[in-house]
């Protein structure tokens, strides 16, 4: 008796132990869910940059000095370029139109070079894309999207930008134009359109502050609106808060605790937290930034030593008086990892590398698993593993959020060339899908249906708006939102001109037959929605609608 009660006291203590050391560590979701499916094998090109236009097309492509793709151009056309590095008469393309209703690609004709190049949407639905290399590090260049033909191509602007660009980043501001800030020993920042009187670049000492000379690591910096009008600038591993309008530093954010650089060629990545009470005077705004490679890694990778990527995100509400960084763990360390906002405001961490860098070769120990980051759960217990892929995305890969809730990934190529044989990560020319786990079909039930408005629906600031959906099991009213989302330009691991909001609304009414109505307010003022393109959808429990293209103005 005497021996089995000490057994059970031991037992208990024993318990107690357990459950109070489980407390106090993070607790990471293991292969909690999430599918893959090969959407086509080879797509001609490795996909370098990524946008999701208003036509469920897709826009893609890499740069023109690669060589030979394997998609040849249309109509026996070629590209004569007599600066290109590699092919001066090119009859293959180095951009390509995919098609997601009928999963199919169409070549584009693109002229210069826009290897490393960046860009936005416009607020009337065109891809406006900037820089490059070579003949095309000044080149401004418009895709606009056709509708119900196949005409559609890329128009050039020589000399469209004041300065050369490349490894730049681009963000829609209020008024509809589009700034862009740094590159390449660019240590400033202009605007497109130009403004008439003003057809030069501003500098802006913070990119000479934060450059390494030797590694050049504050290249695409992360840009995000404030909530204030004010940009969010991060380079390095160091912020400001920038007043583009007077050309001043508002504010000076605390170095990320480690000192580590995350923006290129360290490559991490960064997203600007889901915004809420749009209609209140107190909208915060957070970011996060996580991953990237550790101080010395590119030198190391150059010289064979390939160092751990960073395992660690910073998150940090950039409105407060006092804004002080929180750091978290990831479950998996990455570098060259994409972070894109899923419909329900939970983040995606996809792609990458378990260690090196990017660059040319400068990668190894792919990250096959992407990770789920939930901002609302509480500290410790926000990152939630899943399902691996099995195809590496290394250096030059690239992620976008679909109109029906799937990501698309494709690219990776690690190579100055095409390379396909004898190197560990092949040059990579498929497109893949992943399905977060909210796709499963055992969510169907409980899954949204918006009935109205339509699709390209016109919606105006501060408005209105009724919007109806089925959902075929039994909703929980409490849980429903509604989202917007402005689909970004991807590359080298940002996504940049990514946003979400989540709009204030009423109480959901039941209107008919599994029939439900919820009326939302749309965002007051262009500086919280750029004017533009947004997908909506509607959340329950979790679980989005696919969205609709809803364009603000």
């Amino acid at each position: 008796m005497k021996t089995t009660t000490s057994t059970s006291i031991l037992f208990f203590i024993l318990l107690h132990l357990f459950l109070l050391l489980s407390c106090h560590r993070p607790n990471f979701a293991s292969a909690a869910g999430g599918k893959w499916n090969l959407l086509m094998s080879n797509i001609g090109i490795s996909a370098m940059h990524m946008q999701l236009i208003n036509n469920d097309k897709v826009v893609i492509f890499d740069r023109t000095d690669f060589g030979h793709s394997n998609i040849s151009l249309p109509d026996g056309k070629c590209r004569y370029d007599p600066n290109d590095t590699t092919l001066q008469i090119d009859c293959t393309a180095h951009s390509v139109e995919y098609n997601i209703v009928t999963n199919s690609i169409r070549p584009l004709m693109v002229q210069t070079d826009v290897w490393c190049s960046s860009g936005a949407v416009f607020p009337d639905g065109s891809l406006v894309q900037t820089g490059g290399f070579n003949d095309g590090e000044k080149v401004v260049r418009v895709f606009k999207p056709c509708n119900g033909n196949n005409t559609c191509d890329w128009q050039e602007i020589q000399g469209g930008l004041a300065q050369r660009r490349w490894y730049a980043t681009n963000h829609i501001l209020p008024d509809g134009t589009q700034i862009v800030i740094g590159g390449r020993r660019a240590f400033n920042y202009e605007f497109y359109p130009k403004p008439a009187s003003a057809y030069k670049a501003y500098s802006l000492p913070f990119l000479v502050q934060t450059n390494d000379p030797k590694i050049e690591n504050n290249l695409y910096p992360f840009v995000f609106l404030n909530v204030d009008g004010n940009l969010f600038i991060f380079a390095n591993n160091r912020a400001i808060l920038f007043d583009y309008t007077k050309n001043v530093v508002v504010k000076n954010y605390p170095q990320i605790p480690g000192g580590d650089p995350r923006s290129y060629p360290s490559t991490g990545s960064a997203v600007l937290l889901p915004l809420k009470n749009l209609q209140t005077q107190q909208i915060q705004a957070e970011v996060l930034v996580c991953g990237g490679a550790p101080k010395g890694s590119y030198i190391s990778a150059q010289n064979g030593k390939f160092l751990a990527a960073l395992s660690t995100c910073g998150r940090i509400r950039i409105t407060d008086p006092n804004p002080q960084w929180t750091m978290e763990n990831m479950p998996l360390a990455r570098t060259m990892g994409d972070m894109l906002i899923l419909p329900n405001g939970n983040v995606l961490i996809i792609n990458g590398a378990a260690t090196g860098t990017a660059g040319w070769e400068l990668g190894r120990d792919p990250v096959l698993k992407p990770v789920i980051y939930r901002p609302d759960n509480p500290f410790g217990s926000r990152f939630e593993i899943q399902n691996p892929s099995t195809i590496p995305r290394m250096y030059h890969s690239t992620a976008t959020l679909l109109r029906d809730g799937r990501v698309l990934i494709a690219g990776s190529n690690p190579h100055i060339y095409y390379n396909f044989t004898g190197v560990l990560f092949p040059t990579e020319l498929s497109l893949e899908a992943f399905s977060p786990s909210y796709l499963d079909p055992e969510s169907e039930y409980l899954r949204p249906q918006i009935i109205s408005p339509a699709s390209q629906f016109t919606i105006g600031y501060g408005q209105r708006v009724p919007v109806r959906f089925k959902v075929s099991g039994w909703v929980n009213r409490n849980l429903v939102t509604v989202t917007m989302v402005a689909p970004g330009f991807n590359t080298h691991s940002f996504t940049q001109n990514q946003r979400l909001l989540v709009l204030a609304s009423e109480n959901v009414k039941l209107v008919g037959e599994k029939a439900y109505q919820i009326n939302v307010v749309t965002p007051n003022s262009a500086t919280l929605a750029p004017p533009g393109y947004y997908l909506l959808f509607v959340v329950h429990q979790d679980i989005p609608s696919e969205g609709i293209w809803v364009k603000i103005q």
